[in-house]
């Protein structure tokens, strides 16, 4: 009777630790599913961060413009960075002519002087659509040649310089490191082309500049302008 109580026993101790393990199983099994799961999540973004976005635009057509392209008007000399979403043979770096147009396959001459980059992009794109569905078309200044002063004379860095926005012949000057040692601050004039052909000559008084006299003096510049630094 002993005996049998004992096989009793060993047999409910058996089955308790046949049940610990059924419950212990599924428990690893989650946990090796959790632990593999980061592993595929992780894998999973980084196919995708990898895959190229379809309405991402090239890199070229995010290039370094030189100017604001809602206010620069382009003019002659300048040079264009035209890209066309997907058409390498359309797309290109191309100066403006003196004529103030450029050409372009399918479309072939158009007007850029005087317009906008992003009036420039539109016209281009309301043109391709008679040969490509949904042109994407973006126009940058990568150099205005057009928008340009120069400073001559005394100062560290003579040559030219792109006009960018309101400058004065203070900020010219600051961009061309400063004076050399025997400039004549006092006698400094900007040339300037007019309309009717002739150059007008405005004198400039950098000692009083600096001082805060007469700061309507301090001239605004326009392309073209030489600055000259006896």
């Amino acid at each position: 009777m002993s005996e049998m109580k004992k096989e009793e026993k060993e047999m409910r101790v058996a089955i308790l630790r046949g049940g610990k393990w059924l419950l212990v199983l599924p428990a690893m099994v989650a946990l090796s599913a959790m632990a593999q799961e980061p592993k595929k999540t992780t894998d999973t973004a980084a196919a995708e961060s990898a895959a190229p976005s379809k309405s991402a635009q090239p890199a070229s057509a995010q290039g370094n413009s030189q100017v604001d392209n809602r206010t620069y008007v382009i003019g002659e000399n300048d040079v264009l960075d035209i890209d066309v979403w997907k058409e390498k043979e359309i797309s290109r770096a191309i100066p403006v002519r003196p004529d103030g147009k450029i050409t372009l396959p399918l479309i072939g001459e158009i007007q850029a002087s005087g317009m906008t980059p992003l009036q420039l992009q539109d016209d281009i794109g309301k043109r391709l659509k008679d040969f490509i569905a949904n042109p994407e078309v973006t126009v940058i200044v990568t150099d205005p040649r057009s928008h340009h002063f120069n400073v001559v004379g005394e100062v560290a860095k003579p040559g030219a310089y792109p006009l960018v926005g309101s400058m004065t012949v203070l900020d010219a000057i600051a961009l061309t490191g400063g004076f050399r040692d025997f400039a004549k601050q006092t006698k400094i004039y900007v040339l300037r082309s007019m309309p009717d052909g002739t150059r007008a000559k405005l004198p400039f008084n950098y000692k009083d500049a600096i001082k805060g006299k007469n700061p309507q003096n301090d001239i605004t510049l326009k392309p073209g302008d030489t600055i000259v630094v006896p």
